[in-house]
């Protein structure tokens, strides 16, 4: 089983929220979803933790494209612009740092204009002999 397959099948809970993989290469990666109604908060635009779990999940699959089992260590998302249903929301991961322990990477969430919708940083810490799916 691929990376991509594993991760698509495993994270119930991104599963469960519509999100999915759609490209994984070694430093690299993307997931999408689009905005329905459960996504809402009471304001009417797309839940802040809705958005973190799209950008999560390509943090997931970009610091585990290395094949050891890597888990993230911390997050900082900064929210720029809201989300609305039936918009189509891509998450792409670049790793910016491949250290062998502990990884940094950047992520950005945009709608299907184009437009910037949040972005997020995280560190990830990388378990010894500990492999993953290959990609």
């Amino acid at each position: 089983m691929k990376l991509i397959e594993f991760l698509n099948n495993n994270d119930r809970f991104a599963k469960l929220n519509g999100m999915q993989l759609t490209e994984v290469r070694e430093g690299y990666a993307r997931a999408e979803m689009t905005v329905t109604k459960d996504h809402l908060n009471g304001g009417g635009v797309c839940q802040g933790g809705a958005l973190f779990t799209l950008a999560d999940l390509a943090f997931a699959a970009v610091s585990n494209s290395h094949g050891l089992l890597t888990f993230g260590l911390e997050n900082s998302i900064a929210f720029l612009k809201s989300a609305k249903e039936g918009d189509h929301l891509v998450a792409e991961a670049v790793e910016t740092l491949n250290h062998h322990k502990i990884p940094f990477c950047e992520m950005k969430v945009r709608n299907q204009n184009g437009d910037l919708i949040c972005t997020m940083t995280g560190l990830a810490f990388r378990k010894e002999n500990q492999p993953m799916p290959s990609l």
